[in-house]
């Protein structure tokens, strides 16, 4: 996912690119798969890695995520006061996501629910398992990355490039990797919206700059300034389109564009690379 994003940043620049737990070849999140609970087990990682303590000094970091990874940065910013022992979030970068409750509200439209079939269908953990499973775990995913990778034959190329498909198709072919991603569904359905609805019921939201990276396919579907609601006041809220042709897969299919927009972001909120 980070590949051409990271021959891109500087060489001094200090890097914590996990898999989401249970996708890929991490292991299952023992405790639940719902975004804080993840989040939080990430950050712990981290803490680990670092060897931080309650006495130290916080260590700052901006968090980048993609997809499902954006949910989990999109929650532990809010839930950012929580972990400032250890950690200082300057700032939160959001690709090609709108927030999961207004995700899910937008299903009403039935084009809409046709295009999102997998949320609904993933998030019957059990039989989404099983099913899977039955047809094999690499064909579902390279089914549908070939729908959401963008329409350009440019786009295409950089996100098939350094045999990307292999790499994402080969953790399915293990029953765990598809049952943890239909529990990361599953709680997508439950337990995320309702901590989100609650979030947004009591004013909690993200005070911290935020960067919103999206396709122009997302942009069309959404009102993509729908992030406003989601921003504490007086905090500064960035939203980018990239060009048409770039599909779902921004960092690898428009690594260009993405850091380009992500520097000047860092550079407006006081960060240098």
């Amino acid at each position: 996912m980070w590949r051409h994003i990271i021959k891109l940043l500087p060489k001094t620049t200090r890097l914590f690119a996990p898999d989401i737990p249970g996708y890929g070849y991490s292991s299952p999140c023992e405790f639940g798969h719902d975004k804080a609970t993840v989040g939080k087990a990430i950050l712990a990682s981290l803490s680990a890695y670092l060897k931080t303590s309650q006495t130290a000094q916080p260590q700052r970091v901006i968090l980048i995520g993609h997809d499902r990874g954006a949910r989990i940065c999109h929650q532990l910013a809010v839930d950012a006061a929580q972990h400032m022992s250890s950690f200082t979030i300057l700032g939160t970068v959001l690709m090609d996501i709108v927030p999961t409750v207004v995700q899910w509200q937008g299903m009403s439209n039935v084009a809409e629910a046709k295009g999102y079939f997998h949320w609904p269908f993933l998030a019957n953990a059990e039989l989404a398992t099983k099913m899977i499973l039955q047809i094999g775990g690499d064909k579902f995913i390279r089914e549908l990355m070939g729908r959401w990778t963008g329409s350009s034959e440019k786009a295409r190329a950089r996100a098939a490039a350094d045999d990307a498909l292999e790499m994402y198709e080969r953790p399915f072919r293990w029953d765990s990797v598809v049952r943890a991603s239909c529990q990361d569904y599953e709680a997508g359905a439950t337990v995320d919206v309702r901590m989100q609805e609650e979030d947004q019921k009591n004013g909690r939201k993200m005070e911290m700059p935020v960067l919103v990276l999206h396709s122009a396919g997302i942009g069309r579907r959404f009102d993509m300034n729908v992030w406003k609601d989601w921003v504490a006041d007086g905090q500064l809220l960035t939203v980018v389109g990239l060009e048409e042709g770039v599909g779902h897969f921004v960092p690898e299919e428009d690594p260009e564009s993405c850091m380009a927009a992500m520097t000047d972001w860092m550079q407006k909120i006081g960060v240098q690379l």
